[in-house]
């Protein structure tokens, strides 16, 4: 049995795009790809500032549950610009071990805003790393954040990019319990 013979499709007139649903169409996909371009540079920068944001917050974490888990004095460094070093206090001293090495990316420093009030947490803000009058900070071996008197102290790390007021970050850690926080500058107030 043969398969019936098939006739030629035509289209017809109205089939297809005309010229103003196309000139439409390439209109509204350029304004939305222009309105993304304007917006895309704030998000990056954003999302890189809140990146460094949460390697401090690693940092310091981590940093404590070491200090726990070898049962040793865990210091923390804060190198301008943009370095976060964790030494290991060895017993019998003075001497100590470097445990990790941890470095912002992405132009990301410790620095202070002008305008750019403290945290809501209020741990002051005399530096760009703000640990009051301590000459050194670690965490014990309990997991509490002291100074060089093994005294509990808060304190604040405000990071951000040069110049970029809008990627301002703070991280306050609260010395008893050695809670870490993070927050955010929104150019009016900070967020969590």
């Amino acid at each position: 049995m043969r398969a019936p013979a098939q006739t030629p499709h035509r289209l017809s007139p109205s089939a297809g795009f005309t010229l103003v649903e196309l000139l439409v169409t390439v209109g509204l996909i350029s304004i939305l790809a222009g309105m993304g371009a304007m917006i895309m540079p704030g998000a990056v920068a954003a999302a890189k500032a809140d990146a460094g944001a949460s390697r401090v917050e690693s940092a310091l974490r981590v940093a404590r549950e070491q200090a726990i888990a070898q049962r040793r004095t865990v210091r923390v460094a804060f190198t301008p610009p943009n370095r976060v070093v964790t030494s290991r206090v060895e017993v019998p001293g003075p001497g100590t071990t470097v445990l990790t090495t941890t470095e912002l990316e992405d132009g990301m420093t410790f620095q202070l805003y002008s305008g750019v009030p403290d945290t809501p947490d209020a741990f002051g803000r005399s530096s760009a790393t703000s640990f009051g009058m301590a000459s050194s900070i670690s965490f014990s071996s309990e997991g509490t954040f002291v100074d060089q008197n093994g005294d509990p102290i808060n304190g604040t790390v405000f990071l951000g990019r040069p110049s970029t007021p809008l990627t301002a970050r703070a991280v306050t850690i609260f010395g008893p319990t050695a809670l870490v926080r993070g927050w955010k500058w929104n150019g009016s107030l900070w967020t969590r």
